[in-house]
């Protein structure tokens, strides 16, 4: 019988559930049992604002040291926490189908953010939802928010804030119990995201053993691995970290690939934008059955393409000044 696989994930709540989702599909893939290897992370004891610690990894550093070290066997990450650049011998193997893709603002009676009085307290630390906040509503006041979905939740719940935004897809992992308060899902078109937010990475060493690799190949799913390209490709090129005031989101329907993304001050009051269609070639999809990532055999490569387009928004973006609005992405 096969040893056990070893999954490194971090030790909130919310990372024990994924990761536990993703072994229960790995179990099923592989035919072998997976243990979850709970890991400290930079991020679990560092309670900085997210906009001081910037785009270092602070949620991935540890665990891929783990990985390199032999600690574990695989990874899974929140993968909009992921710096863009890929370490040496490390390879994300599998993006399993995306969840929703949204931020919710949570309120205890539901009344809208853009509605929201003045002098009112919103809780959020990542630096691209504040300046969506303020842009939606100038007259709330922002506080910095860290912690569990629980005690953000409970912050609302008690009165300590009017409201706090979340992603929904983190959210729905854990069951989406909201205990009574009030969900305002914000639309993508005016609200992108965060780059591959809603979906998870699977992370193992380049040197990983075959059949690993095979059975984290049938979890990934084309479509997903597509729009995070575009979508970390213009993250990338724009040289931000990954909480840096950017939204991206791509989408692809009826074999067309198209993104939105947003760069904004941090204050909210200015934003630049840009909006690209492309169409795929023709028989983009995986080979039929082939569970290891192969493309069609008409050598169409949708991946390829989607860093391209992501590449290019990003041009353009700076071309009408992004960078005077981006700071620029943060060395461990």
């Amino acid at each position: 019988m096969s040893a056990p696989l070893r999954l490194g994930t971090r030790r909130s709540a919310l990372a024990l559930a994924q990761s536990q989702q993703l072994a229960d599909a790995l179990t099923r893939t592989s035919g072998r049992e997976v243990l979850l290897v709970p890991i400290v992370s930079e991020g679990d004891i560092n309670r900085a604002s997210l906009s001081q610690l910037g785009g270092r990894g602070v949620f991935a550093n540890g665990l891929r040291e783990a990985l390199a070290a032999g600690e574990c066997d695989l990874l899974v990450h929140s993968l909009k926490d992921l710096p863009t650049a890929q370490p040496e011998g490390l390879v994300i193997a599998a993006t399993p189908a995306r969840e929703d893709a949204r931020d919710i603002v949570i309120t205890r009676d539901g009344t809208p953010l853009s509605e929201l009085p003045q002098g009112a307290v919103v809780g959020t630390g990542s630096p691209r939802r504040i300046a969506q906040v303020l842009r939606r509503n100038h007259r709330v006041q922002v506080r910095d928010l860290r912690g569990n979905v629980d005690s953000r939740l409970s912050r609302v719940r008690d009165g300590d804030l009017d409201a706090v935004v979340l992603a929904a897809a983190g959210l729905s992992r854990l069951g989406g119990d909201l205990g009574g308060l009030v969900a305002e899902p914000m639309g993508l078109e005016e609200w992108p995201t965060a780059p591959g937010q809603g979906s998870l990475a699977v992370e193992t060493r380049t040197d990983a053993a075959s059949d690993l690799l095979d059975a984290l190949g049938r979890l990934d799913d084309l479509q997903t691995r597509i729009e995070i390209t575009a979508e970390r490709a213009v993250l990338a090129t724009l040289d931000a970290g990954c909480h840096a005031p950017v939204g991206a989101h791509a989408s692809v329907s009826d074999g067309d690939l198209r993104i939105r993304a947003l760069v904004y001050a941090l204050d909210g009051a200015h934003r630049i934008g840009m909006d690209r269609t492309v169409r795929l070639e023709p028989g983009y999809a995986r080979t039929a059955g082939s569970g290891d990532g192969a493309i069609a055999a008409d050598g169409a490569d949708p991946i390829a393409r989607a860093a391209r387009t992501g590449e290019d928004v990003a041009h353009r973006l700076l071309e009408r000044g992004a960078a005077d609005l981006v700071p620029r992405e943060s060395t461990p």
